[in-house]
């Protein structure tokens, strides 16, 4: 393995020829790279397929490109912003706020205030080692702390004040259970120990920080002289109302600010109020300052907000009682943005081909080659392929395959790993998907493409599954189309989102990805009006339109989805924290909110499984005049795509299945499925409502995959099949197999004006015989 370390990401990931791509790069061991841009076509080494596929582009690019070793900000926390140094140089105080700890006994925590750890300046309130709430304050010279005797008891709502006069050096140090039967992991029913209460004098001062430290929720400020100020000592666990005053209170002033009244004015600096800014339509990561000198916390790397606070009592949605949904819950591995200086910037020619492409950068024997995606300046083909780009950044860096012991279980293998997955795992700077976990055990809701995303890369197979996810198995459609001939344009869903159903009326024709799972609001009612218009589209992939997924406007960079009691899920959110803070919707399954993907592309999720993929069959609707063209050069009982770099086959990995139940048009064609999976394949658990034996591939009928055709009001039409696998098939065979053909098929008939063959137009726009 090589000393030299490079990783780079772009920004945007989804660019526009004409516009410009910004790369941030960090590189260790060398001082320039060498880089080259190449447009990618397949990415798969399997040797079933064509192999890696790139070409070079001939776009003027400098000799050497100057780099250096970037640092990139772990944790979560919020920042004061207080330029004029109020909460600084405090020679009497208290620190109050209500907690949530999820992981006491870990490293020492801060909860708020103002510590410089390398001069041990200011003043801090956290949790040691051992889970005790402690002050400590120092001078530069000197520490001293005072601690409570008993500790926090993890995922339970309590109340720590700590207080200090400057005169008398007399500190003292409030914890107060404030556990209701609601809000907290364990009930009033447990015996807790009596709240502390502990009064020292302290022998130090605390100095004042000046620029070494800024006052912070959920983090203090360390410092090196490479790296510069980053935060240190980051708390996992949520922080409701907190504030600070500049004088000693009393025990009265401390138990009524542990009951939620209003903080007395006398003396107070800042009132940061969570629910303050609680809007319909979400928050940001500005936590607001309601006292008398608006001092407001600054988010990093997206505190999650819209979570249940100390005095919640079980509503379902923050919007029914904003005033008990202030809890803003940190992390110490979150991580949304890297926050690298721009390294370089690509300017896009405005005749730049639609595509793939990655800035290949090379020094030292080491390389990276950095993605992103051009759609044309305007639109230009018939055709265009839509990128499922929001499910990109789901999958994003997912540790899944390194840490969750139900992976194997779900995949009927262990893991394959090779060097680069191996060091990549070293460092684990670059962030989480949604499948992980923190380190506290509660899920991942973001993720953005401001990091080095290592699952983007064109080679990279998934340690899991052992073969391509995401876009490098959508790579395999780009070359077939590339292969086949097809004139088309790349959008993606960042751009559905944002332009609606405008970014589809161009198109005689929209295909889908292999697996666009993560959809938006915007998303879905743009697919459904692009169908009801006369749109045609191929949805080809599994396991689609499935979770309820945003995006803050004008913050394409990072989705956010909340996993809930439904669904084929890694983690499950906790009551009452299942609405978006970036839209204020409810997420889970599109299904749980009436709008079951049945209902737009006539298929939805019903099993999933990794050890081997089948060939679909025909069904007699395949006869149907109004089908049989699909079908052209197809014999009756052939099997369509026993073949596949997918696991073998056309037909797997994630299947839907007609369901009229659940939303299938009526006048649909079911012509083909699959048969015959394993017991690997399971019935996904939203089928579930009842447990019993028998809900494997082998026993139960809904275990399969689909293939269906319908048509939809001004000569639209959808043709569907449900399975990822599918259009990893296309390039086995040099690209020609039955697969490929129904594609041809399909795509020549969607492609050509008029009627679509098997119809007859009579007169009456909603009818087609």
């Amino acid at each position: 393995m090589t000393n030299t370390r490079i990783f780079g990401y772009a920004d945007p990931l989804c660019a526009r020829a004409g516009g410009t791509v910004d790369f941030m790069i960090s590189v260790e061991g060398r001082e320039t790279v060498t880089p080259r841009l190449v447009r990618v076509l397949h990415g798969d080494e399997n040797p079933e397929g064509p192999g890696h596929v790139e070409e070079a582009v001939d776009l003027a690019l400098p000799a050497e490109i100057a780099v250096k070793r970037q640092f990139t900000q772990v944790g979560s926390f919020a920042r004061a912003e207080d330029p004029e140094g109020r909460l600084d140089g405090l020679t009497s105080f208290t620190l109050f706020a209500h907690v949530h700890p999820t992981a006491p006994k870990a490293e020492r925590q801060q909860i708020m205030g103002r510590w410089a750890i390398g001069p041990s300046k200011g003043f801090g309130l956290g949790i040691d080692p051992d889970g005790h709430v402690a002050l400590w304050i120092g001078d530069g010279a000197h520490v001293d702390e005072i601690r409570t005797e008993v500790t926090l008891v993890p995922r339970c709502w309590y109340f720590v004040a700590a207080s200090f006069d400057g005169a008398s050096g007399k500190a003292e140090l409030h914890l107060i259970n404030t556990v209701n039967p609601w809000n907290s992991r364990i009930s009033t029913v447990v015996p807790f120990q009596p709240d502390s209460w502990i009064r020292e004098v302290l022998r130090h001062r605390p100095a004042a920080t000046g620029a070494d430290a800024s006052f912070k929720l959920a983090a203090a400020t360390a410092e090196n002289p490479v790296r510069g100020h980053h935060g240190g000592f980051l708390y996992n666990g949520k922080i409701d109302r907190a504030g600070v005053y500049d004088r000693p209170l009393d025990r009265a002033e401390v138990e009524a600010l542990s009951r939620g009244e209003t903080p007395p004015q006398d003396g107070l600096l800042a009132f940061w109020d969570p629910t303050a800014n609680l809007g319909r339509e979400g928050v940001g990561d500005t936590i607001p300052d309601t006292g008398p000198h608006g001092i407001p916390m600054q988010g990093v790397n997206r505190p999650v907000r819209c979570m249940t606070g100390f005095n919640w009592r079980g509503e379902d949605s923050y919007r029914l009682a904003p005033e008990t949904f202030g809890g803003v819950h940190y992390h110490d591995d979150a991580m949304t943005d890297c926050r690298w200086e721009k390294t370089f910037t690509l300017a896009l020619p405005d005749d730049l081909k639609s595509g793939v492409y990655c800035l290949r950068i090379e020094a030292g024997g080491g390389q990276d080659s950095i993605p992103f995606i051009v759609r044309p300046k305007a639109p230009k083909a018939k055709l265009a392929l839509l990128l499922p780009t929001f499910t990109y950044l789901a999958y994003a860096n997912e540790h899944l395959s390194y840490e969750a012991p139900i992976a194997q279980a779900i995949t009927a293998h262990t893991p394959v790993l090779n060097e680069e997955d191996l060091e990549y795992k070293k460092l684990e700077e670059f962030g989480l998907s949604t499948y992980d976990h923190h380190s506290d055990g509660a899920g991942c809701c973001y993720s953005s493409w401001r990091r080095p995303i290592i699952t983007l890369r064109p080679r990279y197979r998934l340690p899991a599954m052992n073969f391509p996810w995401a876009l490098p198995a959508d790579l395999s459609l780009i070359w077939w189309l590339e292969h086949a001939g097809y004139d088309y344009d790349l959008i993606t869903d960042h751009d559905l989102h944002a332009e609606g159903v405008d970014c589809l009326k161009p198109y005689k024709a929209v295909m889908n990805g292999t697996h666009p799972e993560y959809y938006s609001e915007q998303m879905m009612d743009a697919t459904e009006a692009y169908l009801r218009t006369g749109g045609r589209l191929m949805y080809i992939g599994g396991n689609g339109y499935y979770w309820v997924t945003g995006t803050r406007k004008d913050e394409p960079h990072c989705i956010e989805v909340r996993k809930l009691d439904t669904g084929s899920r890694a983690w499950q959110a906790e009551p009452g924290e299942g609405y978006l803070a970036c839209t204020g919707q409810k997420s889970g399954l599109w299904r749980s909110r009436g709008r079951a993907p049945q209902k737009i592309v006539g298929l939805g999720f019903t099993a999933e499984g990794m050890d081997e993929s089948q060939p679909f069959e025909r069904m007699p609707d395949s006869y149907h005049k109004r089908a049989a063209w699909i079908f052209e050069g197809i014999g009756d009982e052939e099997p369509i795509g026993d073949f596949g770099l997918a696991a073998g086959g056309a037909g797997g990995i994630e299947l839907d299945r007609y369901e009229l139940g659940l939303g299938t048009p009526p006048h649909t064609l079911l012509v083909a499925s699959t048969s015959g999976h394993s017991d690997n394949y399971p019935l996904v658990s939203e089928e579930v409502t009842y447990a019993f034996p028998g809900r494997g591939g082998t026993q139960d009928a809904q275990v399969r995959g689909d293939m269906i055709w319908f048509t939809t009001p001004e000569n639209g039409a959808c043709f569907a099949a449900g399975s990822i696998a599918w259009s990893q098939a296309l390039p086995c065979k040099g690209g020609e197999n039955n697969v490929a053909r129904i594609m041809r098929n399909v795509l020549n008939a969607f492609l050509r004006d008029g009627p679509l063959p098997g119809y007859r137009y009579t007169g009456d726009e909603t009818l087609w015989r």
